[in-house]
């Protein structure tokens, strides 16, 4: 079977034969894999993506036209248009900003005297956060730490876009208000 074209694999995928189909997924499946882990970042996700994709390739192989493309194309123009679906449909989460600031990254590069002045710093951030409407803080981290667009944060609050940018515009400017006119200590 490894030595036939890859349309005759499809005519066989169409037919039903079995070993055309198990020749098919093992012809193809690093390059669908891979390119489904390339959209969505996630190797269960782009497992089953793949999955889908050679299903689809099963229910459409009497469709393929070798005029319009090589198998290899049309196959993975179905796995690139099932993981763009995928990453679509994915609902961010949404984390407490107090939960996300309690996270503290050390980093070996840093000396202790840097890694004491990030503690000050966090704890200022942490403490000016504090002093923000609930709603603010958390649209403000979402957007800012942990770099979701307005539209996404509006989707993640279900609150319309134009008060997702509000929130983080007004947080933005409290928490600069907050830290610029802080005495230092």
């Amino acid at each position: 079977m490894w030595t036939v074209s890859d349309e005759t694999l499809v005519a066989g995928l169409a037919s039903g034969d079995r070993d055309a189909a198990s020749a098919f997924v093992q012809r193809f499946q690093r390059r669908v894999f891979g390119l489904a882990r390339t959209i969505v970042f996630d190797d269960r996700a782009a497992e089953d993506i793949a999955q889908e994709a050679f299903v689809r390739a099963w229910k459409h192989a009497g469709a393929y036209d070798p005029r319009r493309g090589s198998v290899s194309g049309w196959l993975l123009t179905i796995t690139r248009n099932l993981a763009i679906d995928a990453v679509r449909v994915r609902v961010p989460v949404a984390i407490d900003p107090a939960a996300l600031l309690g996270y503290d990254v050390a980093s070996s590069e840093r000396g202790p005297g840097d890694q004491a002045e990030l503690a000050d710093d966090r704890d200022r951030l942490r403490a000016a956060l504090g002093r923000l409407p609930e709603e603010q803080s958390r649209a403000v981290v979402l957007a800012g730490l942990l770099g979701y667009t307005a539209r996404e944060v509006g989707e993640i609050e279900d609150i319309p876009l134009g008060t997702a940018k509000t929130r983080i515009r007004t947080a933005l400017l409290r928490l600069r208000a907050a830290l610029v006119n802080e005495e230092p200590g």
